[in-house]
């Protein structure tokens, strides 16, 4: 599925306004439930500053801040940073792209992102730039929709993307064709140890997930490494990834002297 990020900020724009009412309806609730466990899970210490990503409306961020964190929310979508700051006018609300985050190198006690990281053009480049922006020993912690392992369950789960969720989005949304689109994002994003994966290779470790919901979510964690010999392999192994291949010119044949 092709994610043209001005496309995607531009329907979140639209329905920014209804964003929370509407992921209440069709999560059937659980949408508190999954906002507290990412919190839990994040873990945030008084004093301690907090980066959420694709931060919408700052429902989540709020929640962070409750437990006393110094919350910077970040989001692409004006219109819900725009709506965020209305709302939450002692969050400091930025409109930015998470596969280049406008912040120095480890200046973050944790990161976190709900529901955001399937919407990114690059999944794999923004979990770089989380893994940037922590610091040694920072925390990340991703909710995100995923795939539930009982084949029971996921066919059962399928059918209301596809067919419940759509009636559901148009007598609640602003606009219903957004949740198609989410609908077809949920369905194409990579189940749980994929995802894992991704998270390792970004550099993190003690990389971990739970079910929940009976998979339907997923709640990814990761640490940046402290040990600075760690920290230095992970910056060579990137290096040496981005970095250009050299191609050799073949050895021009010599004319035969006559």
């Amino acid at each position: 599925m092709s994610k043209q990020p001005g496309e995607v900020a531009s329907m979140f724009d639209d329905v920014a306004k209804r964003y929370d009412r509407t992921n209440n309806v069709l999560s059937a609730g659980n949408a508190i439930l999954w906002r507290s466990a990412t919190v839990r899970a994040v873990a945030p210490v008084a004093g301690e500053r907090v980066l959420d990503i694709a931060a919408g409306t700052g429902t989540s961020s709020a929640a962070l801040q409750r437990k006393g964190a110094r919350v910077v929310a970040v989001d692409f979508s004006p219109g819900m940073v725009a709506e965020g700051r209305r709302r939450h006018d002692k969050i400091e609300f930025i409109v930015a792209d998470a596969e280049a985050l406008p912040f120095g190198d480890n200046e973050f006690d944790a990161v976190t992102i709900s529901f955001g990281l399937r919407n990114i053009s690059d999944p794999r480049l923004a979990l770089s730039e989380m893994y940037r922006v922590l610091k040694p020993g920072g925390r990340l912690v991703i909710c995100e929709f995923s795939r539930p392992p009982v084949a029971i369950v996921r066919e059962g789960y399928w059918a209301y993307l596809s067919h419940v969720m759509p009636l559901v989005a148009k007598g609640t949304s602003s606009n219903p064709a957004a949740y198609s689109y989410l609908a077809q994002s949920i369905k194409e994003w990579p189940d749980q140890f994929a995802l894992s994966q991704w998270i390792r290779a970004a550099g993190f470790t003690r990389v971990a997930f739970r079910n929940l919901t009976a998979g339907v979510v997923a709640l990814h964690r990761g640490r940046k490494p402290m040990d600075a010999t760690i920290l230095a392999s992970v910056a060579k192994r990137k290096d040496n990834a981005t970095r250009p291949i050299k191609t050799i010119k073949p050895a021009t044949p010599e004319t035969p002297k006559h």
